[in-house]
């Protein structure tokens, strides 16, 4: 189901690099970009009322099973940073595009998505379908 959605949920979150974040150079460490990415996907899964704990009432965990990423240009100590999730498929799954850039300059500093996989909390398996509470969320019921 990628085609029912009139208009693709997307959010935004600005962050600025600490300097915990950062290695002697200056530059922020490379695991550091899974949490932007997930400060913008708590951002997006707000937009359309199912964020983590909304996910845990209807039964669902959404665990991440497949993470993308492309450096382009290194994020640095102080650089706040523009960081774009967007929702792309809700099909068996939610993956989620991300693209960071420079918040000041535009220019764009990674790339890459993350897929999510609905887990029945009771029994711990896999469930094969979209949940009907998804598809609620969206709009697409």
């Amino acid at each position: 189901m990628t085609s029912d959605l009139t208009s693709w949920p997307e959010a935004e979150a600005i962050v600025q690099v600490p300097f915990h974040d950062v290695d002697l150079m200056a530059v922020a460490w490379h695991g550091h970009y899974l949490k932007y990415f997930e400060i913008a996907r708590g951002a997006l899964l707000d937009k359309f009322s199912y964020n983590y704990q909304e996910m845990k009432d209807s039964g669902y965990a959404w665990p991440v099973i497949d993470v993308h990423l492309r450096y382009i240009k290194p994020a640095r100590l102080g650089q706040k940073l523009r960081v774009l999730a967007k929702l792309v498929e809700y099909d068996l799954r939610l993956k989620i595009a991300y693209e960071i850039r420079d918040e000041a300059t535009g220019g764009r500093l990674t790339k890459g998505h993350t897929i999510m996989v609905p887990v029945d909390i009771e029994t711990g398996e896999l469930y094969l379908g979209t949940p009907a509470v998804l598809c609620e969320k969206l709009g697409v019921a």
